[in-house]
Protein backbone atom coordinates (compact mmCIF):
# COMPACT_ATOMS: atom_id res chain seq x y z
CA UNK A 1 0.00 0.00 0.00
CA UNK A 2 1.41 3.35 -1.36
CA UNK A 3 2.76 5.48 1.68
CA UNK A 4 0.69 9.35 1.98
CA UNK A 5 2.59 12.36 1.63
CA UNK A 6 1.12 12.91 5.38
CA UNK A 7 2.92 9.73 6.70
CA UNK A 8 5.80 10.86 4.74
CA UNK A 9 5.87 14.37 6.61
CA UNK A 10 4.88 12.45 9.84
CA UNK A 11 8.27 10.61 9.54
CA UNK A 12 10.47 13.22 8.51
CA UNK A 13 9.38 15.02 11.64
CA UNK A 14 9.81 12.41 13.46
CA UNK A 15 13.27 11.86 12.43
CA UNK A 16 13.89 15.72 13.12
CA UNK A 17 12.88 15.27 16.07
CA UNK A 18 14.68 12.44 17.41
CA UNK A 19 17.97 13.81 15.48
CA UNK A 20 17.93 17.08 17.69
CA UNK A 21 17.38 19.46 14.91
CA UNK A 22 14.43 20.05 16.71
CA UNK A 23 14.77 19.48 20.33
CA UNK A 24 11.80 19.34 22.94
CA UNK A 25 11.19 22.72 23.77
CA UNK A 26 12.31 24.59 20.50
CA UNK A 27 10.07 26.00 18.05
CA UNK A 28 9.47 24.65 14.60
CA UNK A 29 9.65 27.12 11.54
CA UNK A 30 6.78 28.33 10.09
CA UNK A 31 4.68 26.16 7.92
CA UNK A 32 6.04 26.79 4.29
CA UNK A 33 9.39 26.99 5.55
CA UNK A 34 9.03 23.61 7.05
CA UNK A 35 7.57 22.42 4.00
CA UNK A 36 10.04 23.38 2.22
CA UNK A 37 12.47 21.66 4.18
CA UNK A 38 10.76 18.59 4.53
CA UNK A 39 10.78 19.03 0.49
CA UNK A 40 6.60 18.27 0.79
CA UNK A 41 3.32 20.68 0.01
CA UNK A 42 2.14 22.87 2.87
CA UNK A 43 -1.19 20.65 2.97
CA UNK A 44 0.45 17.21 4.30
CA UNK A 45 2.56 19.22 6.34
CA UNK A 46 -0.10 20.65 7.84
CA UNK A 47 -2.15 17.45 8.64
CA UNK A 48 1.20 16.01 10.00
CA UNK A 49 1.42 18.76 12.47
CA UNK A 50 -2.02 18.05 13.29
CA UNK A 51 -1.50 14.53 13.77
CA UNK A 52 2.04 14.72 15.55
CA UNK A 53 -0.11 17.33 17.60
CA UNK A 54 -2.68 14.61 18.92
CA UNK A 55 0.18 12.05 19.93
CA UNK A 56 1.55 14.77 21.96
CA UNK A 57 4.83 15.38 20.31
CA UNK A 58 3.84 18.55 19.08
CA UNK A 59 2.45 21.71 20.45
CA UNK A 60 0.05 23.93 18.63
CA UNK A 61 0.02 27.71 20.32
CA UNK A 62 -2.39 29.72 18.52
CA UNK A 63 -0.66 33.43 17.41
CA UNK A 64 2.52 31.68 18.48
CA UNK A 65 3.75 28.85 16.35
CA UNK A 66 4.12 25.16 16.64
CA UNK A 67 6.54 23.83 19.61
CA UNK A 68 8.38 20.23 20.52
CA UNK A 69 6.58 19.12 24.06
CA UNK A 70 8.81 18.17 26.52
CA UNK A 71 8.95 14.54 25.35
CA UNK A 72 7.99 13.32 28.83
CA UNK A 73 7.26 9.80 28.89
CA UNK A 74 4.24 10.38 30.99
CA UNK A 75 3.27 13.00 27.93
CA UNK A 76 3.49 11.11 25.09
CA UNK A 77 2.25 7.93 26.80
CA UNK A 78 -1.29 9.66 27.83
CA UNK A 79 -3.04 8.22 25.22
CA UNK A 80 -2.76 4.85 26.66
CA UNK A 81 -5.66 4.90 28.88
CA UNK A 82 -7.93 5.92 26.56
CA UNK A 83 -7.12 2.71 24.11
CA UNK A 84 -7.22 0.39 27.83
CA UNK A 85 -10.82 1.49 28.46
CA UNK A 86 -11.87 0.36 24.98
CA UNK A 87 -10.38 -3.03 25.53
CA UNK A 88 -12.98 -6.24 26.55
CA UNK A 89 -12.76 -9.73 27.23
CA UNK A 90 -9.36 -11.56 26.32
CA UNK A 91 -7.88 -8.20 26.22
CA UNK A 92 -8.69 -7.00 29.12
CA UNK A 93 -6.86 -10.31 30.81
CA UNK A 94 -4.19 -10.09 28.76
CA UNK A 95 -3.21 -6.41 30.14
CA UNK A 96 -3.69 -7.92 33.76
CA UNK A 97 -0.89 -10.26 32.84
CA UNK A 98 1.40 -6.89 31.61
CA UNK A 99 0.19 -5.54 34.99
CA UNK A 100 1.65 -9.06 36.89
CA UNK A 101 5.20 -8.37 35.05
CA UNK A 102 5.53 -4.93 35.51
CA UNK A 103 4.66 -3.86 39.02
CA UNK A 104 6.23 -6.55 41.21
CA UNK A 105 9.65 -5.40 39.54
CA UNK A 106 8.87 -1.80 39.60
CA UNK A 107 7.69 -2.20 43.76
CA UNK A 108 11.38 -4.73 44.19
CA UNK A 109 12.82 -2.00 42.19
CA UNK A 110 11.07 0.71 44.45
CA UNK A 111 12.85 -1.27 47.65
CA UNK A 112 16.55 0.19 46.62
CA UNK A 113 15.46 3.52 45.51
CA UNK A 114 12.59 4.72 47.84
CA UNK A 115 13.64 8.38 49.87
CA UNK A 116 12.69 8.84 53.50
CA UNK A 117 10.12 11.18 52.06
CA UNK A 118 8.90 9.21 49.72
CA UNK A 119 8.35 6.17 52.46
CA UNK A 120 6.47 8.88 54.68
CA UNK A 121 4.16 9.17 51.93
CA UNK A 122 3.19 5.76 51.07
CA UNK A 123 2.72 5.13 54.86
CA UNK A 124 0.39 8.02 55.10
CA UNK A 125 -1.94 7.05 52.57
CA UNK A 126 -1.99 3.45 54.25
CA UNK A 127 -3.06 5.23 57.05
CA UNK A 128 -5.76 6.86 55.11
CA UNK A 129 -7.04 3.58 53.53
CA UNK A 130 -7.34 2.03 57.09
CA UNK A 131 -9.44 5.15 57.85
CA UNK A 132 -11.65 5.06 55.27
CA UNK A 133 -12.48 0.92 55.14
CA UNK A 134 -16.13 1.26 54.55
CA UNK A 135 -15.96 4.41 51.97
CA UNK A 136 -15.46 2.54 48.35
CA UNK A 137 -14.55 6.27 46.49
CA UNK A 138 -12.46 7.11 48.56
CA UNK A 139 -10.60 3.81 48.79
CA UNK A 140 -10.42 3.86 45.22
CA UNK A 141 -8.53 7.27 45.06
CA UNK A 142 -6.09 6.52 47.91
CA UNK A 143 -5.61 2.90 46.14
CA UNK A 144 -4.38 4.38 43.00
CA UNK A 145 -2.54 6.99 44.51
CA UNK A 146 -0.62 4.73 46.97
CA UNK A 147 0.53 1.98 43.65
CA UNK A 148 1.46 5.12 42.22
CA UNK A 149 3.47 6.44 44.98
CA UNK A 150 5.53 3.17 45.26
CA UNK A 151 5.75 2.93 41.16
CA UNK A 152 7.06 6.45 40.96
CA UNK A 153 9.64 5.69 43.45
CA UNK A 154 11.23 3.58 41.42
CA UNK A 155 12.88 6.52 39.69
CA UNK A 156 11.45 5.05 35.72
CA UNK A 157 8.94 7.94 34.27
CA UNK A 158 8.40 5.56 32.07
CA UNK A 159 7.20 2.14 34.09
CA UNK A 160 5.24 4.81 36.02
CA UNK A 161 3.14 6.38 32.85
CA UNK A 162 2.98 2.46 31.23
CA UNK A 163 1.09 1.43 34.69
CA UNK A 164 -0.86 4.28 35.11
CA UNK A 165 -2.12 3.64 31.52
CA UNK A 166 -3.44 0.07 32.09
CA UNK A 167 -5.01 1.10 35.12
CA UNK A 168 -8.67 1.40 35.39
CA UNK A 169 -10.51 4.04 38.14
CA UNK A 170 -13.89 1.97 36.62
CA UNK A 171 -12.70 -1.49 37.56
CA UNK A 172 -10.51 -0.90 41.03
CA UNK A 173 -13.94 0.62 42.37
CA UNK A 174 -15.79 -2.46 41.20
CA UNK A 175 -12.87 -4.67 42.96
CA UNK A 176 -13.14 -2.58 45.98
CA UNK A 177 -16.98 -2.58 46.02
CA UNK A 178 -16.41 -6.71 45.67
CA UNK A 179 -13.71 -6.37 48.57
CA UNK A 180 -16.08 -4.12 51.01
CA UNK A 181 -19.40 -6.44 50.30
CA UNK A 182 -17.40 -10.02 50.88
CA UNK A 183 -15.71 -8.32 54.01
CA UNK A 184 -12.56 -9.34 52.56
CA UNK A 185 -11.19 -5.51 53.40
CA UNK A 186 -8.62 -6.72 55.67
CA UNK A 187 -7.09 -9.38 53.45
CA UNK A 188 -6.25 -6.36 50.93
CA UNK A 189 -5.38 -3.71 53.17
CA UNK A 190 -2.73 -6.24 55.05
CA UNK A 191 -1.31 -6.77 51.40
CA UNK A 192 -0.36 -3.38 51.19
CA UNK A 193 0.99 -3.12 54.33
CA UNK A 194 3.09 -5.96 53.32
CA UNK A 195 3.88 -4.08 50.57
CA UNK A 196 4.64 -1.08 52.44
CA UNK A 197 6.89 -3.02 55.28
CA UNK A 198 9.31 -4.33 52.60
CA UNK A 199 9.85 -1.08 50.82
CA UNK A 200 10.89 -0.09 54.93
CA UNK A 201 12.75 -2.70 55.34
CA UNK A 202 14.48 -1.68 51.77
CA UNK A 203 14.11 -5.10 50.98
CA UNK A 204 13.37 -5.81 47.12
CA UNK A 205 13.23 -9.62 46.99
CA UNK A 206 10.04 -9.33 49.79
CA UNK A 207 8.92 -6.24 47.82
CA UNK A 208 8.05 -7.99 44.61
CA UNK A 209 7.19 -11.01 46.14
CA UNK A 210 4.37 -8.60 48.15
CA UNK A 211 3.42 -6.80 45.46
CA UNK A 212 3.09 -9.92 43.05
CA UNK A 213 0.48 -11.60 45.64
CA UNK A 214 -1.37 -8.38 45.64
CA UNK A 215 -1.45 -8.39 41.72
CA UNK A 216 -2.82 -12.18 41.60
CA UNK A 217 -5.30 -11.56 44.25
CA UNK A 218 -7.02 -8.95 41.97
CA UNK A 219 -6.28 -10.49 38.63
CA UNK A 220 -8.12 -13.72 40.32
CA UNK A 221 -10.90 -11.65 41.05
CA UNK A 222 -10.95 -10.41 38.09
CA UNK A 223 -11.13 -13.62 36.08
CA UNK A 224 -13.81 -14.85 38.36
CA UNK A 225 -16.04 -11.72 37.74
CA UNK A 226 -15.26 -11.46 33.72
CA UNK A 227 -18.49 -12.84 32.98
CA UNK A 228 -20.58 -10.33 35.33
CA UNK A 229 -18.40 -7.13 34.44
CA UNK A 230 -18.26 -7.97 30.22
CA UNK A 231 -19.72 -4.85 28.29
CA UNK A 232 -20.07 -2.59 31.52
CA UNK A 233 -18.64 1.47 31.50
CA UNK A 234 -17.75 0.87 27.90
CA UNK A 235 -16.07 -2.27 28.79
CA UNK A 236 -13.50 -3.78 30.79
CA UNK A 237 -9.72 -2.55 31.95
CA UNK A 238 -7.06 -4.08 34.64
CA UNK A 239 -8.17 -3.57 38.42
CA UNK A 240 -6.23 -2.34 40.81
Amino acid sequence: MARSLTDEAIDRIREFVSSGRFPAGSKLPPEHELATELGISRSPTREAVKALALARVLEVRRGDGTYVTSLAPSLLLEGLGSAVALMQGGSVLELTEVRRLLEPAATGLAATRITDAQLRAVGELLDAMHEAIEDVERLTVLDAAFHRAVVSAAGNETLTALLDGISSRTLRARVWRGTVERGATHVTLSQHKAIYDALADRDPAVATAAALLHVDTSERWLRAHLDDLRGLDGGLSPAS
